[in-house]
């Protein structure tokens, strides 16, 4: 069986549905927080148990007679993340399952601008000190989170943001797509593997395909990171948030996510989906 956690979130319910076209119902499970809200999966002969991170022996039970368990990283700002998913971790590992995987993201390292890098970082550790076999899935950026960093660069023609670096820009189903593929086929993958779209892009490249899109020329205009976040606060965004955006921007610029990996592809034997879909979406073409 493959038990998966916060199946009633949209990624790992995209995950599930996935599943669902590949296994019988009978071979998929849920652990989540609100068994109600699952009512979906367990009409259609889904395993429904309720279980979180912080009741160590709920989840534990709801992990009962899993072979493979996916593991959904938190993002709580003011939760010790890293603390509940060693709970979730260790319950797997009472529960006997023989492989753990857990939604990473890409560029997870210690020492960076970006500060979830180090928790799922600190999580791959925990992983890999578990003695039980794991995948770390190390997803790209959601390329529906580019949407605000734009900016209204449809109203206004510029995209004015931060100096930033390439990022290789994710469709979620894609990722919930080629997950459904590791947990279900026969190829086994051990460690830290990375899943991301083909292209790595910077917003002057969004520039450029924006601009093809609309017809019309959209400008690119670095601004400076303390100019940015004020103007981001007298927008009327919390200081905090826009804080903790200028970290992704600075992280990008580094490098953290310049990496190119074409298994993404191969899992999901086609072309990923590209920024130029998703921003032909965003402007209704």
């Amino acid at each position: 069986m493959i038990v998966v956690t916060g199946a009633t979130g949209a990624l790992n319910g995209a995950t599930v549905e996935h599943l669902l076209a590949r296994l019988p119902a009978d071979r998929v499970g849920v652990s989540v927080r609100d068994v109600a809200k699952a009512r979906h999966f367990a009409d259609r002969g889904v395993r429904v148990r309720q279980g979180s991170y912080e009741d160590p022996a709920a989840l534990r039970a709801s992990f009962e007679g899993a072979d493979q368990v996916l593991l959904v990283s938190g993002n709580d700002p003011a939760a010790d993340m890293v603390g509940l998913h060693r709970n979730a971790i260790d319950a797997a590992v009472a529960a006997g399952v023989r492989r753990i995987l857990y939604t990473s993201q890409q560029g997870a390292a210690h020492g960076g601008p970006y500060p979830p890098a180090a928790i799922h970082a600190a999580t791959e550790e925990i992983l890999a000190a578990s003695g039980v076999a794991w995948t770390s899935l190390r997803y790209g950026f959601f390329a529906h989170s580019f949407a605000p960093l734009l900016g209204p660069w449809q109203e206004s023609g510029v995209i004015a943001a931060p100096k930033d670096g390439p990022v290789p820009w994710t469709a979620p189903d894609d990722l919930s797509e080629a997950t459904a593929v590791v947990l279900s086929g026969d190829r086994s993958f051990d460690g830290a593997i990375t899943l991301i779209a083909d292209e790595a892009l910077t917003l002057e490249d969004f520039a450029g395909i924006a601009s093809a899109l609309s017809d019309r020329t959209i400008e690119r205009v670095v601004v400076d990171d303390e100019q940015w976040v004020a103007d981001q606060v007298a927008d009327g965004v919390p200081e905090p948030a826009a804080r903790f955006t200028l970290t992704m921007f600075r992280a990008t610029r580094e490098g953290y996510f310049a990496q190119q990996d074409p298994l993404l592809a191969e899992l999901l034997d086609r072309e990923p989906r590209s920024v130029a879909d998703r921003l032909a979406e965003q402007i209704g073409l």
